[in-house]
């Protein structure tokens, strides 16, 4: 049995990751700005009230969990907001730049007195951060937010390398869920079933990686 922390679990692929590992007997604390029927009846520990771009709340986060080692922490929450080059919307983008990049980055500083050598962190990505891979344009600020927390979880890979932490980001792919508006080519039980397969087997040596739920590497 490992112990998970797992943000955004309220609903989506956050609690589907919370359902999932407590069904298989893994102890699983579940972090979110509000809690949910659904999340309070799988029997894991909630801690709500958290909102991660907010310095203070993150802070509150770290204090609740001091002495609680963590074998994986599950950079999960995010926020997707449509534009294009005739409805941009700065606030937007600025709000996902917070919530999408900047955020993981902060969880995972504050929770580095909770993990030990082995212990690994698993930032969910998507393939719109790809510079690569974008053929379509739009959607500045998610991509642009995706591209910088695939940045951002490079350079923490290389940090933890020597305390033997791992860091690794993971494309769940165009998952059913409230925030895809319910359109996508997976659901997000289907999903999450090939998430935490990756996260089982992704070795520390793979540290660094940015690989799709169904094991390819994603061009950065």
């Amino acid at each position: 049995m490992a112990r998970f922390l797992v943000s955004g679990a309220n609903r989506g692929i956050g609690l589907e990751f919370c359902r999932q590992l407590a069904a298989r007997g893994d102890e699983v604390i579940a972090v979110c700005r509000k809690s949910s029927d659904e999340l309070q009846q799988l029997g894991v520990r909630v801690i709500d009230g958290i909102d991660l771009s907010e310095a203070g709340d993150v802070a509150r986060l770290s204090d609740t969990l001091s002495g609680v080692q963590l074998d994986v922490l599950i950079n999960n929450a995010g926020v997707l907001l449509r534009d294009n080059l005739q409805q941009l919307d700065f606030d937007g983008i600025e709000l996902q730049w917070r919530i999408n990049a900047v955020a993981p980055l902060r969880v995972s500083a504050a929770l580095l007195k909770n993990l030990k050598p082995g212990s690994k962190v698993f930032t969910l990505s998507s393939s719109m951060g790809s510079v690569e891979e974008n053929t379509s344009g739009g959607y500045y600020g998610y991509r642009m937010s995706k591209a910088a927390v695939n940045m951002a979880m490079k350079s923490l890979s290389v940090d933890l390398k020597e305390r033997g932490i791992g860091v690794f980001l993971l494309h769940p792919g165009f998952v059913q869920t409230d925030m895809t508006g319910n359109q996508g080519h997976v659901t997000a039980a289907a999903a999450v079933r090939d998430l935490i397969a990756r996260i089982d087997s992704l070795e520390l040596t793979e540290s660094g990686s940015f690989t799709h739920a169904q094991g390819r590497n994603i061009p950065w």
